[in-house]
């Protein structure tokens, strides 16, 4: 059977470095799945007048997201497909990741797997263990703002962007750090799986 570890924590903390890291230093096959592969499509988001918060927990598709954490647990599986987020064209990509049925360990990332509601309490579940990757938000905000501007935002609205989409995210995110069964610190070394 697949383990399957979580690493949550705020936005900009470094969740994808380590997870990459982490799936490195694995004695067999470790595949990682973020959590950002399954925001809502644009239009989506537009539809349901979520655009302006994208990145807040509803404009998941938890849904699709506990789904397939259960077909990754399921003995004798095949291999699965999973959507990436492509950064560059700011959506979703389908089925642009494998989880091979030799996979011995999945690490899902992602800034929302510890929260206990708007059915994100269905994740936690699903999880071996939860790992919460604690950075300051002083360290996070800069990543952020750099991140936001990289990806084509004026400084000025990275920094509003920041300060109150992702600021806020940041909070709830936080909340949920006593649910991990361990806290890890900025560049700390990744755990042995």
């Amino acid at each position: 059977m697949t383990r399957v570890i979580g690493l949550a924590g705020p936005p900009g903390a470094g969740k994808s470095t380590l997870a990459a890291r982490m799936a490195d230093a694995v004695a067999g096959s470790a595949v990682v799945l973020p959590m950002d592969g399954f925001h809502f499509r644009n239009a989506e988001l537009e539809r349901r007048g979520l655009a302006v918060r994208k990145g807040a927990p509803d404009t998941f598709d938890v849904d699709g997201l506990v789904a397939l954490l259960a077909r990754v647990r399921e003995p004798g599986r095949r291999a699965l497909t999973a959507p990436a987020y492509s950064r560059e064209a700011h959506e979703p990509v389908a089925d642009a990741i494998v989880i091979p049925a030799s996979a011995t360990v999945v690490i899902v990332e992602g800034n929302y797997l510890g929260l206990s509601g708007g059915g994100w309490e269905r994740v936690r579940p699903l999880l071996d263990e939860l790992w919460f990757l604690d950075v300051p938000w002083e360290v996070t905000r800069e990543r952020l703002i750099a991140r936001r501007v990289d990806t084509g935002r004026s400084a000025p609205e990275a920094v509003s962007w920041v300060d109150t989409v992702d600021k806020a995210n940041d909070r709830a995110i936080r909340a949920t750090a006593s649910a991990a069964d361990r806290v890890l610190t900025d560049g700390e070394a990744p755990p042995l799986l």
